[in-house]
Formats: structure tokens, sequence, C-alpha cells
């Protein structure tokens, strides 16, 4: 199910949709008072372009998901180059205001993944900023698939709304393709990768001036040295932008 509000373009054969945070949010809010199903709200940067064509599985998932925003400085600007008037919506940033409109609304929560001292400081953190928060169950990740059916029955127990999934990319979307349909009350799925570690301090955003400048790549790399090979992906993606962008103009420029 795609919301037809919501306009979905290509970056280079990845999905993407064209939100802002006041979109995205306005969606997944009549989402979990509509659908009959659960919902997938995933993530979409330059890494994530590369990681689709390596794997089939990803592709096929992020396709069908419900809301793919673009997270990243690079995706906002390849979507500008097409003509969508694209802004950033960061995945830390949608996860805490999907905690403030459930505090609003009275939507249920419940956080599953990252480590034990991680995910019970999130918790607490969370709770402290919005007091009329329910958040009404988490796991840590590491249950043995084994155990997956306990962790399952405690999601459905809890009468969530929103499962927030900290696993990492790909782990969560496995989790979320093999596990969702099992899952009675939960209406948007969103995957937030190491989001719980920006929340509880461990990993540092970038100062508000660099992500308003749109240098929190930036910032990372430098918190994160060992990032720099990751990085450089970002500079094949904007050559490829840069390529796609060029061919198509002068395509149209001896067409016309």
């Amino acid at each position: 199910m795609h919301m037809n509000k919501i306009k979905r373009t290509s970056i280079l054969g990845t999905p993407v949709d064209c939100v802002d945070m006041v979109l995205a949010l306005q969606s997944i809010d009549e989402y979990i008072q509509e659908a009959k199903q659960p919902g997938t709200v995933l993530a979409v940067n330059p890494e994530k372009v590369y990681a689709l064509r390596e794997n089939q599985f990803l592709k096929d998932f992020f396709t069908k998901a419900t809301i793919l925003i673009p997270d990243g400085i690079g995706i906002v600007m390849a979507m500008r180059l097409q003509g969508h008037a694209a802004t950033r919506v960061p995945g830390a940033d949608l996860m805490t205001e999907i905690c403030a409109l459930a505090s609003k609304h009275g939507y249920r929560i419940f956080i599953y993944g990252a480590k034990e001292e991680i995910n019970r400081g999130a918790v607490e953190r969370l709770n402290t900023i919005y007091p009329s928060l329910q958040i009404v169950g988490r796991a840590n990740g590491y249950i043995f698939e084994e155990d997956m059916h306990k962790l399952i029955s405690q999601i459905n127990e809890s009468k969530a709304d929103i499962l927030f999934v900290a696993l990492g990319s790909p782990r969560q979307e496995e989790w979320m393709y093999k596990y969702l349909q099992q899952l009675s009350t939960v209406r948007i799925c969103q995957g937030v990768g190491g989001t719980l570690d920006t929340i509880v301090g461990n990993v540092k955003r970038a100062p508000r001036f660099m992500q308003r400048l749109n240098l929190e790549w930036f910032y990372r790399l430098i918190q994160q040295p060992t990032r720099a090979k990751r990085q450089l992906k970002l500079i094949s993606f904007v050559w490829e932008v840069s390529s796609d962008f060029i061919r198509s103009k002068f395509g149209r420029s001896r067409t016309s």
C-alpha cells in the first residue's frame, strides 16, 4: 500500500518519496488510523543506493515500503535536480517526531533492537522527553531465532501501534519481511538503525549549524574516520547523478 498523497520518484534506480517531515508525519498518522496491516518506514541515502544494487531482496523490500524518507543530503540534491522540492528527513529526527505524535494521540510504542543498556537507556530518555508517551514494551536485539516467537507474542500482547526496529541494515529489513505479518496490532514499523545510540548520547549528532548546512555527513566522518571508505560511495553517487543530469539536459537540447 502506498499513499496517494505521496509522490514516489527514483534516484539511480532506487525509489524514494517526495516527503518533508510534515507530510511524513501526517501520512504516518493517517496510516496508523486507517490501515489494516503493518506498513514500513525506511530511510534512503546514497549508501543505500549501492546496497540495493547488490541485494535484490533489499531492493524488492524497499520498493514495497509504505514511506521511503530522503535521509541524506545527496539524495535530496539529486531529487532537486529532477525538479522535486525535496527536503531532508533524517531517520533519527523522524523517530523522535513519531514519539511526539504518539504522545499526543495516545499511540502505543514498542522498541526492539540494540544492546540491552542502549535499548533501556533510550526508553528511559524518551520517557523523560515525552512524559505521557506510552512505551508498552521493549527488547534488545540479541534474541535467538528459536526465541523469536516469544518476542512476537510480547509485541502482540503489548498492543503496540508503532514498532521501532534497531537492528541495522539489512538485518532489520529481513526481520520485518519475516515477522511483520505476524503482528496483530502494529500499524507502522520504522527501521531506525543506530538511532538508539544517538538518543542515549553514545553517538553525537552534528551541531545544529552543521545540520542546517547539510554537513552532518562531514561531522560523522570526523567523529568516525573509519567511515572514510563508506563516504567514498558518496563521491561515486555525486558523479553518477551529475552524469545522468548532464546527459538528460544534453539529450533534451539535441532533440528540442
